[in-house]
């Protein structure tokens, strides 16, 4: 028999101690931590994706690209951007990169962008 979302909150509910309920807190953040690489795993370098609405700022959102290398703790990565992307980028008002009208193709700058704010894509 599992145990239902009920059940296990009204156990932490009756937990004695703040260290007990940190410690379901900490056991909580693992399991997160474990659900993101897992629905990461598949954005490596070289992948399609697309950039999902969660990600600030908006004039990011919905652009496409290639996957660069991910960063050492794999929670961000590059995107190089499609040429539609990088058009739209760049007409768009709220951008505040500076994209020369002869570059085809815009590498976002900074530390990449979260992997968890990105979502593969078929060619």
């Amino acid at each position: 028999m599992s145990t239902t979302m009920d059940e296990v909150v009204e156990f932490i509910g009756q937990l004695p101690s703040a260290i007990q309920v940190a410690k379901v807190q900490e056991a909580a953040a693992q399991r997160l931590r474990a659900i993101d690489k897992e629905a990461s795993a598949g954005i490596q370098a070289g992948s399609r994706a697309r950039i999902t609405d969660d990600l600030r700022p908006a004039v990011l959102r919905r652009l496409t690209g290639t996957v660069q290398n991910r960063n050492r703790t794999g929670s961000r990565a590059g995107l190089l951007l499609d040429e539609e992307s990088t058009r739209r980028l760049r007409e768009d008002p709220r951008n505040k990169y500076r994209i020369p009208a002869d570059m085809a193709r815009f590498q976002l700058p900074g530390n990449g962008v979260p992997v968890s704010c990105l979502e593969l894509i078929e060619d």
